[in-house]
């Protein structure tokens, strides 16, 4: 049989199925209407298995090949079901509500709460996230969550992850734990130096100074030192600042280059990040959650049940839609043996038809479900 031939007829299958698919379809749309009226949920996991059992036996050698068919067929209609379902939820009141606070232009100025002090990455951050914003320095990311949970702080910086050492695991437990609200984010690029005072060499430095994510995305640096000492600290400003203050000519920073002119400090040795490729994320965070303009990435805290195929029924909903990924983590609950939070972002828009009604069904089917935020980047 020539190829022609063989499209021909896969051409007559395809109009059958999309015939089959969208009465199919219509049937779940009416089984969304049975389960509203007698309040029943939408996941049928017995069910579901049932079938998957029937025809993973009927398909013969190609099991696994109908087996995510039908999968996938059990995703599509279970989304649908979702967007007719008028159950409420927690995730939709918190949508609509940070829609109805949101305005059509993100805020320029405001009390912003950010750890560290003048010339810190966080400050650049800020002065990017609100220009015109009025910078309150604090000690630790608990206080800049404290400063925004209190009210003292309109708006809190954090760093959350970077390219060449990881997410920044206290934020994303602290963002969990208190119920900030995710409205916007950006990126720098982060260029480290080794700062001392003026007129030092480097065979002379003996211990140096550093925030603890900058020491980790140095480590190649640091690794080729022999008989110096590296100590963790508040933040890569302030190692510049007690460098300068302490008058010690064997101590040294990791910090940035604004930083030796901001302090008088001399840079011994430049570009000492492990990659050139080094860029942080910040977020901007706020007590109540709002939604701005333009917002199109999502952010989540899931957590699933321990079985087998819990995260892959999570990821079947996003790949129902079309939703594309940027993160996925998981993350180890204190206190509990072999379970596990993830970390997800989406690029999506909660007002993209379907998505809210995913977010709702995530909701109903996760043992735990949290939504950070809806917002933009910068």
């Amino acid at each position: 049989m020539e190829l022609s031939e063989i499209r021909t007829k896969i051409d007559a299958v395809d109009e059958q199925l999309l015939k089959l698919f969208l009465e199919r379809m219509c049937l779940a749309e009416e089984v969304a209407a049975y389960k509203n009226e007698h309040h029943l949920p939408i996941l049928n996991k017995e069910r579901e298995r049932a079938v998957l059992a029937k025809v993973t036996e009927q398909a013969g050698d190609k099991e696994r090949y109908a087996y995510h068919l039908f999968s996938t067929l059990f995703e599509l209609a279970r989304s649908r079901q979702a967007e007719l379902i008028s159950a409420p939820t927690r995730v939709a009141a918190q949508v609509e509500a940070s829609l109805a606070a949101g305005d059509p232009v993100f805020p320029q100025t405001g009390l912003v709460a950010c750890q560290g002090v003048e010339g810190a990455n966080s400050q650049v951050a800020c002065d990017r996230l609100l220009p015109r914003g009025n910078l309150v320095y604090v000690k630790t990311f608990d206080a800049v969550v404290a400063a925004v949970e209190s009210g003292l702080c309109k708006f809190g910086v954090l760093p959350i992850e970077n390219s060449s050492n990881g997410s920044v695991r206290a934020v994303y437990e602290l963002l969990r734990d208190h119920r900030l609200s995710v409205v916007r984010s950006t990126r720098l690029c982060i260029r480290h130096e080794l700062l001392a005072l003026p007129g030092v060499r480097m065979e002379e430095i003996t211990e140096i100074y550093s925030h603890e994510q900058a020491i980790g995305q140095c480590g190649k640096f640091l690794n080729g030192l022999n008989g110096v000492r590296v100590i963790p600290c508040d933040n890569t400003a302030a190692a510049a600042s007690m460098v300068a203050e302490s008058g010690n000519r064997h101590a040294a920073a990791i910090s940035s280059h604004p930083c030796a002119a901001l302090y008088g400090l001399e840079c011994i040795h430049e570009g000492i990040q492990d990659s050139d490729n080094n860029y942080t994320r910040f977020f901007c965070v706020t007590k109540d959650p709002v939604i701005y303009a333009g917002a199109n990435r999502i952010s989540l805290i899931l957590g699933c049940d321990n079985k087998p195929g819990a995260l892959y029924e999570i990821l079947s909903k996003l790949a129902a839609l079309n939703i594309n990924m940027t993160k996925l983590e998981s993350c180890p609950v204190s206190g509990r043996n072999f379970e596990f939070m993830f970390f997800l972002e989406l690029e999506a828009s909660v007002q993209e038809p379907g998505v809210l009604s995913m977010l709702q069904e995530m909701e109903r089917s996760c043992a735990s479900f949290h939504l950070l935020g809806s917002y933009a980047e910068v």
